[in-house]
């Protein structure tokens, strides 16, 4: 008897008929990030990682009682938290307390890791963008008072920039405000664009590689945004989704429409154009960062100072269905 349950195992293991193991959503996330950070770093040293959401990845038990994960940590030189305060449930309304408080307890023990934290609350009444950037102060935290969702211009509100000063900002821990701009629809013009924020005195600039017609920003272009109006320098950011597909990039191929590969799973029903991916895949680490002409690659062609890293909370996905 015992034989023929050894047959059946063994002829169960060479057809492929065993159950497969689930990938570690986390672990895979937290080894992405760390690669795509060897990679920049190697490349050229001093370049900042930031991942926005995601900050179960930081402790082993995605809590703040949990051990800190360090290889991760060691990997990343800030993290970026959005609706700590604010826009949780809806923009201008308070973050319920139960999760504004766990948020705020993973974003200390980053800090207290030596990270900088950088914190987007959506809010648009002038008090709570005012609460917003005093709590923030008041915690260790940088951060922007978003006024629209959209990220797609730059605030009137407040007429002078929180805690703009002219020093030159030489490494992430340096800002002490930032302004997150990716979506530049409201720039009639590219050199319109540049110009707006070169005369804004932000520290800190996270923008989107491309603008409206597609073309990438140019490392002359890039550098034109580095001097504060003030004085001083800050250090330019780009952001890059990698835990989601966007139809409206380079990489996208017309016939994924009807015809997606393999990694390209449903398209997220908040924003029109994104598109689930198993991020582990090679095929799409590759369009991220393994390839020669990848969107790493591009970015570091660009001049970029640094990386803001969305969808790291894509393990979220896996681990619901």
């Amino acid at each position: 008897m015992k034989r023929f349950i050894l047959i059946v195992l063994v002829v169960l293991a060479a057809t492929g008929c065993r159950k497969s193991v689930e990938p570690d959503y986390r672990a895979e996330m937290r080894a992405f990030v760390r690669q795509i950070s060897i990679k920049a770093k190697q490349a050229r040293p001093g370049f900042i990682i930031i991942p926005q959401n995601g900050h179960q990845l930081i402790s082993s038990d995605g809590s703040p009682g949990g051990t800190a994960v360090t290889d991760y940590l060691n990997a990343i030189d800030g993290l970026g938290r959005e609706d700590l305060f604010y826009g949780y449930d809806a923009d201008d309304a308070a973050t319920p307390g139960p999760e504004s408080d766990e948020m705020k307890a993973m974003m200390d023990m980053a800090l207290g890791q030596g990270k900088t934290i950088l914190v987007t609350d959506y809010c648009f009444t002038q008090s709570k963008m005012d609460d917003s950037y005093s709590r923030n102060n008041q915690s260790g935290f940088i951060s922007f008072a978003a006024d629209h969702r959209e990220l797609d211009h730059i605030p009137a509100y407040p007429a002078q920039v929180f805690q703009a000063n002219n020093d030159s900002v030489s490494a992430l821990s340096g800002a002490k405000n930032f302004l997150y701009l990716i979506n530049p629809e409201n720039f009639s013009s590219r050199n319109g664009f540049i110009q707006a924020v070169a005369a804004s005195a932000y520290d800190l600039v996270i923008m989107d590689l491309f603008f409206n017609d597609g073309t990438a920003f140019t490392a002359s272009e890039i550098a034109q945004l580095r001097n504060k109006p003030g004085g001083g320098t800050r250090k330019i950011i780009c952001y890059m989704s990698i835990g989601e597909a966007e139809n409206y990039r380079y990489y996208w191929k017309d016939y994924w429409n009807s015809r997606p590969p393999s990694f390209i799973l449903s398209e997220n029903p908040s924003w029109t154009g994104n598109y689930k991916v198993k991020y582990w895949d090679e095929k799409w680490q590759g369009i991220i960062f393994k390839d020669n002409h990848s969107y790493l690659n591009r970015i570091l062609d660009a001049g970029f100072d640094g990386v803001y890293l969305d969808i790291v909370d894509g393990f979220e996905f896996f681990e619901e269905i």
